[in-house]
This record gives C-alpha cells, structure tokens and sequence, in this order.
C-alpha cells in the first residue's frame, strides 16, 4: 500500500496539566520515567513551565501555566489534565502542513521555526476531534536537547519496562465515529485495520463501537471510540461527559515483560482494573498454550487474547486523574497484531463495576 503521508513515528504526546512539577514527579515515581528536560522562567520561557520525561523510545511533556490569561487555562479548567497534541515526527513539515489542508483538515498553528545556539526545529499543527491537536515536527537540524530552550535534567526514574507507545484511543461522540475514521484516511492516508461493532463490544448493560485505524507504514494506530445504544451509561459516555467533549481516552504502553512490568506498577500504587476468577479459569481453553503461569496473571489482573499470528497480554488501569478519563493500558505482544477482543467482555464489566461505585454508570 502506498504511504500518502509518511510519519516516522509518534515524537512525543503532550499533557497540559495543573501543575507540571506534580505530574512529572508521579511520572516518574510510579511509572519509572526520567526526567531529562525541562523548560520554565529560568529557561526563558515565561508563561509556561514544560518538563520532558522519557523511557525507553517513549517521550511525555507535561505542561502547565504558569500567568493568569494563559490560552490552555480554560482547556484545563473544562477537561482537567489532559492529552492535547499526539506530535508526529515527520520528513517535511511544510509539506505535510500543506497536504493536511489541502485534503481538509483545519490548521491549529501555521508552520514555524523555533531555535536556539543549538539549531532550529520546524512545526505546524493541525486539528483533530474536540481540543485534541497532531503537532508536525522535524529536528533534523537541531543538535540540543529535545527543543530548544530546554535545559537537560538528570532525574532519573526506576524504569518499569515499557519500551514504546503501542496506540492511543480516541473517544468522540455517538455519529462521529465514521466521520473522523474518513477523516484519517482522507487527510493522513491512514486505512480501517479492525472494526468493532456494538455485538463484539458490549455487556447487559452498555456497549461502544470501534475503528483502528493504521498508518500507511503500520507504525502508528489510533483506535477511535464512539457510544452505542444500552440500557445504562456506557464508559465512553462518562468520559464524554466528564471530559467535556471528545478527547484521548487511554494510551497503550508496550513492554516485553508484562508480568515485571504490572508488579513494579502496583507495587508503587497504581491501581488496574481486575477480571474475575471464572475469566481465567476458562483461559487454557480460549487461547491455549501460552508461557506464562496462569495463576500469576490471575493474581496480577492480566488478561490474555490470541489471533491468527499469536497472543498478547494486556492490562488497564484505573484513572490517573480525579475524572474518571485518561487512563493507561500495558500490553505485551507475542506475536500477535490485534487489540483484545476476546477480553472485551471481562473488561467492560470490570469498567461497569467501577462506575457503579462512581454512581455513573
């Protein structure tokens, strides 16, 4: 298939927060990421402070204002701390700027050049649902560290494992689904890998619908959410009404060993959402042969799923914020290309069980 948009690859996702310094430091001691960057009045910059967490190939920029009148101090106030901009790394920004538009898409900041001693970095930006923002990046002449007028920082984290981020998903309104799954392939190239639909996501009570959508070279994939008509409350509408709107609902972090991964985590507090004993007591039949111990998922919360090119092993955390929105998945792919959807079922009810105790559901 012919790449119509080339991105190398997601550069970093960036958060506005709050308080930047507080998210960094939970960052780092919970999920084990360094600290190596950092951006604020001593830097130069003077109505925001930025800190760069990093592990593995996975780059975070939590961000935060720091006067009153700041643009993204609204967005705080309606979403809470939030994912605003999944930045891609690309050959040529201008040109990929230009083609966005050119097949539709609404700019969020024209091209721009940002320097310092150590060389200059290019970026645009364009929209995507509700505040949520791709960011086009190229620091090919750029010799400092992460962007300019960031300062290094050695702050380093206990890392946990987690080497790539494996997707991000999308929740956006009940009828917009379609809209923006055209939207991907008609701007960015992107194609329908997998579908969802409301009989392979679903409970008694709630059901969602889902698109993955791929780049053109397989390396980026967004999953995009939307509701579906149930007897109570679905997830994705308690995130809707939550976050005020259409926003990224979880990332998925990849690890090679998700067993160590999960301990360290709930070890440090993280807390996951947990299937029920019968889950994995059908587990040898549903996926067969697998290497891990079966008791120790079941004690951690693992849940497991194969497709025709092998398995993997997956789990979600609760919210990491106050509002019952952004939360993390950790996955570990033994082969297999897929996201889960023989775990969909034990998932939502685990979900379901939350909202009750949140009065929501």
């Amino acid at each position: 298939m012919q790449d119509i948009f080339p991105i190398r690859k997601i550069d970093h996702i960036h958060h506005y927060v709050n308080n930047a310094r507080q998210s960094a430091y939970y960052y780092q001691h919970v999920f084990g990421f360094n600290i190596t960057g950092y951006r604020g009045l001593e830097t130069g910059s003077r109505d925001q402070v930025d800190y760069l967490l990093e592990q593995g190939d996975i780059k975070i920029v939590f961000s935060a204002p720091i006067r009153p009148g700041h643009p993204m101090a609204s967005k705080i106030c309606e979403h809470g701390d939030f994912v605003q901009d999944i930045v891609f790394d690309v050959d040529d920004v201008d040109w990929a700027y230009k083609a966005a538009l050119g097949r539709g898409a609404q700019s969020a900041y024209e091209p721009k050049t940002i320097e310092d001693d150590n060389g200059s970095v290019r970026m645009a930006g364009i929209k995507l649902y509700g505040d949520t923002i791709h960011s086009l990046m190229n620091r090919d002449k750029f010799k400092g560290h992460f962007l300019p007028n960031f300062r290094r920082e050695n702050q380093p984290g206990d890392g946990i494992g987690i080497m790539e981020i494996d997707h991000c998903v999308g929740n956006v309104e009940l009828g917009k689904m379609n809209f923006w799954v055209k939207w991907y392939e008609d701007v960015l190239g992107f194609r329908n890998m997998i579908s969802f639909d409301d009989k392979d996501i679903s409970t008694e009570f709630t059901s969602l619908m889902s698109k993955v959508m791929t780049s053109g070279n397989g390396r980026v994939k967004f999953p995009i959410n939307e509701p579906a008509a149930g007897k109570k409350k679905s997830q994705i509408d308690e995130y809707l009404e939550f976050f005020g709107g259409p926003g990224v609902q979880h990332v998925a972090l990849r690890t090679d060993d998700i067993i160590h991964t999960v301990s360290r985590l709930q070890a440090r507090g993280l807390e996951f959402l947990m299937a029920p004993r019968s889950y994995y007591d059908m587990l040898p039949d549903r996926v067969g042969k697998i290497d891990e111990d079966i008791e120790e998922l079941a004690a951690l919360g693992i849940l497991v799923d194969r497709d025709d090119e092998g398995y993997l092993l997956q789990i979600f955390s609760k919210p990491v914020t106050d509002r019952p929105t952004l939360f993390y998945e950790i996955i570990h792919r033994k082969g297999a290309k897929s996201f889960g959807k023989g775990n969909f079922k034990a998932l939502f009810e685990a979900i379901e069980r939350e909202q009750a105790l949140r009065g929501t559901l």
